[in-house]
């Protein structure tokens, strides 16, 4: 953190870009961020980050700044989703992968889509906790930090959010085998 601080004067837009594209496109995917409107998302994080970037004093890692605009402009997009609803008309094909076999990809794309299903029936707040935790990797104190609530809150949400993400996880398991049958 302190070659992060010491850094935090050299950050550009660009440079932050590029050390961060991966972490910000993974974190908007993780907290439900549509895979079609991902690349307008991401832009809408790294104009933000273009804006505020001299704010950013180094307290905090980079990823942990970033993820919180992640979470911003995503609710911001889901507020704007639910005003303007969408109909969608098909279903937005798997990029291609040459190395993983067909198994392999089929199982990799049920896993995301049962990750997601999962994570879109999760309350928002418990959602934001869960990925920045059990995805992210960010500990509860810099997660209270970001979210502006005590760490029992954090404790509590993530209590909660694993709990209600093993009742939707046997659900949809048992849904599964009651169709194999």
């Amino acid at each position: 953190m302190r070659e992060e601080r010491a850094a935090s004067t050299a950050w550009t837009a660009a440079t932050v870009y590029a050390a961060h594209a991966n972490f910000v496109w993974a974190s908007l995917s993780r907290l439900g961020v549509a895979y079609d409107d991902l690349g307008d998302q991401m832009q809408e994080v790294f104009l933000v980050v273009h804006r505020r970037l001299d704010s950013f004093d180094g307290s905090s890692r980079m990823t942990t700044w970033l993820f919180g605009i992640c979470l911003h402009v995503t609710q911001a997009w889901r507020r704007h989703r639910r005003r303007h609803p969408e109909t969608v008309m098909e279903v937005t094909p798997e990029p291609e992968n040459l190395a993983p076999s067909p198994e392999d990809q089929a199982a990799e794309r049920q896993g995301r889509r049962t990750l997601e299903l999962i994570l879109a029936r999760l309350d928002p707040e418990k959602r934001a906790v869960f990925v920045m935790f059990e995805l992210e990797g960010l500990g509860c104190v810099a997660i209270a930090e970001m979210l502006g609530v005590p760490v029992g809150t954090v404790y509590s949400r993530l209590h909660a959010a694993r709990a209600a993400f093993q009742q939707e996880l046997a659900r949809v398991n048992q849904t599964r085998q009651e169709v194999r049958r």
